[in-house]
């Protein structure tokens, strides 16, 4: 039965998830898009401001030529002569010059009769001269005494261009009142080719990611960036549309088929999202935002044509994003929900695991205190240990000064009966002499002996040393050891405890000493070297270390003498690096080991 609940429960989460994963898609999904076509619509215009500037720029640079060269007499006269020979022969050389420089395609001059009598293309196979273009529409608003402008197809040369026109009047361009009623003779054309304007446009077009056409009054496009779109329709034309342009003879004689466009184009100014299915049977459709706008002087419409699959494909990489962040969320929310269903159970096992570890915790305390104790114990037992293997030599040197006292004092007794006071007070004052180096080495052990108090102070170097030289010196005697000490009066000052910097100096002199019983000679050198830290050298001429022995030789409980408990090296380690210091061994050249303690400088002082 409880499976069944689970289940259920879980085929309900699962359901409302999906149900949700899908909304979020789909919000998302239509958000982005719109984006996608605002932006879109946004760069469109901009680009379409930017291709009709130039267009416009670039027809200019033409409109006024055929203005000019109507104040020309060479042209009213070729009028007035007509076939004369003579007269035109000089006007196509000349027409032909002023085409050369203005890169014009064409120039030519027509009569009143809609005839071509001279043109810059007299030589040519195409040549107009002797053409009627009494029916193109520029002919006409010029010879109305208007500026002429139409695009076509050469119905001679079969090239796209776009024409100038503008009226010869017979006393030339009428300049004052008096004259505006003067008789137009004929009319002088400029055609520009625009192929260049095309490939140019074609070229900013491609640099942008965009397509662009530019169509007529009747949908036709006569100028494009895709070459398989030209010289076809937006929209489908009417057969009676077809004989009119066929008439016009705008286009030749060539037969205007319509471009597939899905859905039906619409031909409106609106700012509204017109994305079209735009191609033919050899590209096949590719989806289009189309963004258009009139040049009212050129008699144009620009439409831009930007793709719209990078919108697209913009989308999926959004929406997986999106699907992945709605899925962590609801993962979040399950988990926060289960959480808090566990919440109490959770509260109450913490607080059994707060109450288990204070117990640990205690017990930790309780242990770390125990471990202090014997490591305590471990660095006074290290004391006693080299106490214990001196106490020979101890006694002997405290039993010399006693044997001594003792010698004095019946001496004295001798002296005072026979009243010799001067010898007396000397063996007195020998005797308070002795004593007071008993007391010195007695009170040098026993503040050795005592446990540390663990307060460290600015320890004197040179003092550590020379308490340290106090109590191992009678074994240096017994053995016979040569003691060599330099810079060991050193002013430089340490912080630490100075009695456990004495243990680390006995025990690596005891060492030493040991060392040496079967050396000669024996000699013990103690050094001060005082850089970025100080650095006491301890060196022997004993038979050195084992490369064996290097690395474990400050392990605990390692010796290689069989009356040692391995601790003395360990616990000399553990001291110095309490002291931020270090201690490292090697061997030296001629032989013997030479041990190095490195100490920050507390204070720096002069030998």
């Amino acid at each position: 039965m409880s499976i069944n609940i689970k289940t259920k429960k879980y085929l309900s989460v699962t359901f409302i998830v999906l149900l949700g994963l899908v909304a979020i898609l789909r919000l998302a999904y239509w958000f982005h898009l719109e984006i996608g076509y605002q932006q879109t619509q946004t760069q469109s215009k901009a680009q379409i401001k930017e291709l009709m500037s130039f267009m416009s720029g670039s027809l200019s640079r033409y409109e006024s030529i055929p203005h000019v060269l109507s104040t020309n007499p060479l042209l009213a006269n070729a009028l007035r002569a007509n076939t004369n020979s003579e007269v035109i022969k000089p006007l196509n050389h000349y027409l032909e010059e002023v085409q050369s420089i203005t890169e014009a395609l064409d120039i030519y001059l027509i009569n009143a009769d809609g005839l071509a009598i001279a043109a810059s293309n007299w030589q040519q196979d195409y040549s107009f001269i002797g053409k009627n273009f009494g029916f193109r529409p520029y002919f006409t608003q010029a010879i109305n005494g208007g500026l002429g402008r139409y695009f076509a197809v050469g119905t001679s040369s079969n090239k796209r261009g776009y024409y100038f026109s503008y009226p010869i009047y017979e006393h030339g361009y009428p300049l004052t009142p008096e004259q505006s009623d003067s008789k137009i003779l004929g009319v002088i054309v400029v055609k520009v080719d625009i192929t260049e304007i095309e490939q140019q446009s074609t070229g900013m077009a491609r640099a942008s990611g965009y397509d662009f056409t530019i169509t007529d009054s009747d949908d036709v496009i006569f100028l494009s960036s895709n070459q398989q779109w030209r010289l076809h329709s937006l929209s489908p034309l009417t057969d009676d549309k077809q004989l009119l342009i066929a008439k016009s003879r705008r286009y030749a004689n060539r037969t205007i088929s319509s471009l597939t466009v899905q859905p039906p184009y619409q031909a409106s100014l609106d700012d509204t999202y017109n994305i079209y299915r735009i191609g033919n049977a050899s590209q096949g459709l590719q989806e289009y935002m189309e963004t258009k706008a009139l040049m009212t002087n050129a008699g144009w419409k620009v439409h831009i044509l930007a793709p719209m699959a990078p919108t697209y494909s913009a989308l999926p990489p959004l929406l997986l994003l999106y699907g992945a962040l709605y899925l962590l969320c609801a993962v979040a929310l399950l988990y926060t929900i289960e959480r808090r269903k566990n919440g109490l159970r959770l509260k109450q096992a913490h607080e059994q695991l707060e109450q288990r570890v204070k117990a640990r915790t205690l017990e930790l305390e309780n242990s770390n205190k125990q471990l202090k104790e014997t490591q305590d114990e471990l660095v006074q037992a290290a004391k006693l240990t080299v106490i214990g293997s001196l106490s020979a030599s101890i006694n002997h040197e405290i039993n010399q000064p006693l044997a001594a006292i003792r010698s004095y004092a019946q001496n004295t007794q001798t002296l005072l009966s026979r009243a010799k006071w001067d010898d007396v007070s000397t063996n007195i004052i020998t005797i308070i002499e002795l004593t007071d180096r008993l007391a010195a080495i007695v009170a040098q052990f026993k503040s050795f002996t005592r446990k540390s108090s663990g307060n460290d102070k600015a320890t004197s170097v040179a003092q550590s040393i020379h308490d340290a030289l106090t109590i191992i010196q009678p074994e240096v005697d017994k053995q016979g050891i040569q003691l060599i000490l330099n810079n060991t009066d050193t002013q430089a000052l340490i912080w630490c405890d100075s009695i456990r910097l004495q243990q680390v100096l006995i025990n690596l002199m005891s060492n030493a000493i040991v060392a040496m019983h079967h050396s000669s000679p024996k000699q013990l050198i103690i050094s001060v070297k005082q850089q970025d830290k100080l650095q006491i050298l301890i060196e022997d001429t004993g038979t050195g270390i084992e490369e064996s022995q290097m690395k474990k030789i400050f392990d605990p409980y390692y010796t290689s003498s069989r009356q040692g408990l391995g601790l003395g090296l360990s616990i000399s380690r553990r001291i110095v690096e309490a002291m931020q210091g270090q201690i490292s061994v090697t061997n030296r050249k001629d032989g013997g080991a030479m041990f190095i303690i490195s100490l920050p400088i507390h204070a720096a002082g002069h030998a």
